[in-house]
């Protein structure tokens, strides 16, 4: 696991042509939390103050009638008095802005009233706290004429008239005595919550605003059409920044997923032969697309959550406790027993992962082999084993999917089950804290949403790390062929050729073992090649005739000895400058989709079309190309299906014709063309190519029985060398094969 993530950390550095949009999504995403942890608050103001408390802020009235402010008066202590006297001015009918006042307060006609001033919002929220508590004492003196008894009330210790007034009997008391009233008021009040004792007051502040004859349910209607406007522009920016973060990150996963598929071709396009042993190509085409795509798909996920998440779930957790310190064991207990969720999926689900992505390259493994040899498949009727070959693979990718599909599917309802119960659980308790005056409804319905931020943050915290694993895997086969080291490259201070010779091709004492083997498949080679001459290869199958050609282009390199090109090692010069003067036709032809033209171009892009064309004669291939409607312009299929094996070979010929160079390589090129053809095709590469030097390999006679030198090979051994009349006197071998294809009457 800890190789898993060590291996995530390498590709981070693919990472950093995206430095800038992966900054503005954090940047975006950090908005958009803060937007989406406001919402439960306008939400509770709406619920709260818009409607709980008709839109009035708090217990501050901004008008209130003399009488009134004369009772509240008599409950405060001589320091909130003098706070609250010079934060209200006195109007009368004698003020001179009575009537724009009286528009907007019309019982002032009746009584003077007292407007608040122009004060700061701390000293607002110092008067809220002295003129609410004043408030409520206030209303429960006069509750306590609602509990008459035969007419007699108990006020103060003592029994009275229901009708006294019980303000005039607090104004007639001393000072001291007045005080005991007030601290025993504070002392009952004190019990409940600020947010409660300002919703208490309000009310009262809601009614003296209807003595006032002032319109309540337009101040009512104003707040909440004004928070909902505001809760409206703060969702439309939450989702506009969604939607760029979006944006950002899938193009930020999409250039990752790019420059990983590139480094991979990169990397794969400079393996050996060795290297392409260790990786099968079905496994290589599965890292280049799908182990690519689920880091890509992880990195959307990523760049969405892994910062937005935990901005989500701390900054919840911080304003539910403001909401409800109470209540936030709730909370602890949902991540915890979440947590414990997550945990059992994870350590469940993790270890198929790396077998899904095994099964899918078995998978890919079979598909491909099957589609390739379809002919061979109904020429030995094999369509059955085949068909039960696939379904054994398929059935296994099925039901692992499967088994982790159900893990994962077990999560959802497990979290609803969280999330609902949690939301019973909230609404449970808070109803009492409610109905004891010690929350409001509002604060009980952001809490709420508060503890479903949170839960939904750990949510996407776990759907991320679950997808982790199966992205980690796939990270891992990644870095497996990008870390792969490649036993031929170029070195360090190449050297350049030698400019006096040229096509000249020499093996001094080479001995060539494959990666692991036990034994040489070459044993002390020794030749040299000329421009304008030719020199073949002939032996039995196995005896290392394609392996020595693959010497030449640097496909693997010896094991001791050396291979020269126009007198430098192979191993000093870049591969590149090396190729440049060969053109190689391997024994398997290959052509590439596209058309005619587009394949023999791919040697010399910039050729003339004189120049295709004198390429395609000279390999025999313009016959067979004119007579298709379209020419040069005929479309190959993938591999060249669609045309025969002699014609694939004839244009791999012109292909490497074109290339113009100094050597070429024809690795039993010739084995699909009728004899007339090739005698036909080698008596115009005479001609074409005079002072270029040529190595044959082949397995008939007379395609090399003209050739100026034959060495012959047996064992990876050479075991004759010489021309065909040379040979046929001093090689047994030679002589052998000579003879297994022609009489010796044809051979005299």
């Amino acid at each position: 696991m800890r190789r898993i993530n060590l291996t995530m950390i390498k590709l981070i550095k693919y990472l950093r042509p995206f430095v800038v949009m992966i900054s503005m999504a954090i940047a975006l995403l950090f908005v958009q939390a803060m937007c989406d942890l406001a919402l439960p608050d306008y939400t509770s103001n709406i619920v709260n103050k818009g409607i709980q408390q008709g839109g009035i802020l708090d217990a501050v009235p901004q008008a209130i009638r003399q009488s009134q402010m004369n009772k509240i008066q008599l409950l405060m202590n001589e320091k909130g008095k003098e706070k609250v006297s010079k934060s209200y001015k006195f109007i009368d009918k004698s003020n001179q802005n009575y009537k724009k006042y009286l528009e907007e307060y019309p019982n002032l006609k009746n009584e003077p009233i007292f407007v608040v001033k122009d004060i700061k919002n701390s000293e607002r929220e110092e008067l809220n706290a002295i003129m609410g508590r004043s408030i409520l004492g206030v209303s429960s003196i006069e509750e306590i004429k609602s509990h008459n008894e035969n007419g007699m009330i108990s006020f103060n210790g003592f029994k009275v008239p229901a009708d006294t007034d019980l303000f005039g009997v607090i104004s007639s008391m001393p000072y001291s005595q007045r005080l005991r009233i007030i601290e025993n008021i504070d002392n009952k009040i004190s019990k409940l919550d600020h947010s409660m004792i300002t919703q208490s007051a309000v009310s009262k502040v809601k009614d003296e605003y209807k003595a006032l004859g002032m319109d309540t349910d337009s101040i009512q209607n104003r707040y909440i059409i004004h928070t909902g406007v505001i809760m409206l522009l703060v969702s439309l920016l939450g989702g506009i920044c969604t939607v760029i973060v979006g944006f950002l990150a899938s193009k930020t996963a999409a250039g990752l997923a790019k420059n990983l598929r590139r480094s991979i071709f990169e990397k794969v396009e400079g393996f050996s032969s060795k290297e392409f042993d260790d990786f099968s190509t079905a496994s290589l085409i599965t890292r280049s697309t799908n182990d690519i795509t689920q880091i890509q798909m992880l990195m959307v996920i990523m760049i969405r959550m892994i910062f937005y998440a935990p901005i989500m779930g701390f900054g919840g957790v911080i304003r539910a406790i403001g909401k409800s310190s109470s209540m936030s064991w709730i909370i602890a207990v949902a991540v915890i027993v979440l947590l414990g969720v997550i945990s059992i999926i994870f350590a469940v689900a993790f270890p198929k992962f790396k077998v899904i992505q095994k099964l899918i390259d078995r998978l890919n493994l079979v598909t491909r082999e099957s589609l390739s040899g379809m002919m061979v498949i109904r020429a030995f009727n094999t369509q059955s084993f085949e068909e039960e070959r696939f379904d054994r693979a398929n059935k296994d990718v099925t039901r692992t999917n499967l088994f982790v599909n159900r893990v994962m599917a077990c999560m959802m309802p497990v979290m609803m089950l969280i999330m609902n119960g949690v939301t019973l659980i909230i609404v449970w308790i808070g109803s009492h804290e409610v109905a004891n005056a010690n929350m409001q409804v509002g604060d009980m319905m952001a809490f709420m949403q508060y503890a479903m931020q949170i839960i939904m943050a750990f949510l996407m915290l776990a759907v991320m790390f679950i997808l982790i694993p199966r992205a980690s895997v796939s990270a891992q086969r990644i870095d497996e062929v990008l870390k792969k080291e490649i036993l031929i490259s170029d070195p360090e201070s190449p050297k350049q050729f030698n400019s006096n010779l040229k096509g000249v091709v020499e093996f001094k004492n080479v001995y060539f073992r494959y990666p692991e083997a036990q034994e040489d498949v070459l044993k002390n080679i020794s030749f040299k090649t000329l421009p304008g001459k030719t020199t073949a290869f002939i032996g039995s199958t196995g005896s290392g005739k394609t392996t020595l050609i693959n010497l030449i282009v640097r496909f693997y390199d010896v094991t001791k000895g050396q291979v020269t090109v126009n007198g430098v090692d192979v191993k000093d010069v870049s591969q590149q400058e090396l190729r440049h003067k060969i053109g190689y036709v391997p024994q398997k032809s290959y052509l590439f989709s596209g058309t005619i033209e587009s394949n023999l171009k791919y040697a010399n892009k910039n050729a003339e079309e004189k120049d295709v064309k004198n390429a395609a004669e000279v390999a025999q291939a313009l016959e067979f190309i004119n007579a298709k409607p379209e020419g040069f312009k005929t479309e190959i299929s993938q591999g060249g299906a669609n045309v025969s094996g002699g014609q694939k070979q004839r244009l791999s010929i012109a292909r490497a014709l074109l290339k113009k160079p100094e050597i070429y390589l024809f690795d039993d090129s010739f084995s699909a063309l009728d004899f007339k053809t090739d005698a036909a095709l080698r008596a115009s590469l005479k001609k074409e190519t005079a002072n270029c030097t040529f190595l044959i390999v082949a397995q008939r006679i007379s395609t090399i029985i003209n050739a100026d030198e034959i060495i012959v090979l047996d064992s990876g051994s050479i075991v004759g060398k010489g021309t065909h009349k040379e040979l046929m006197e001093s090689c047994d071998v030679y002589k052998e094969i000579a003879l297994s294809q022609f009489s010796k009457e044809e051979l005299a």
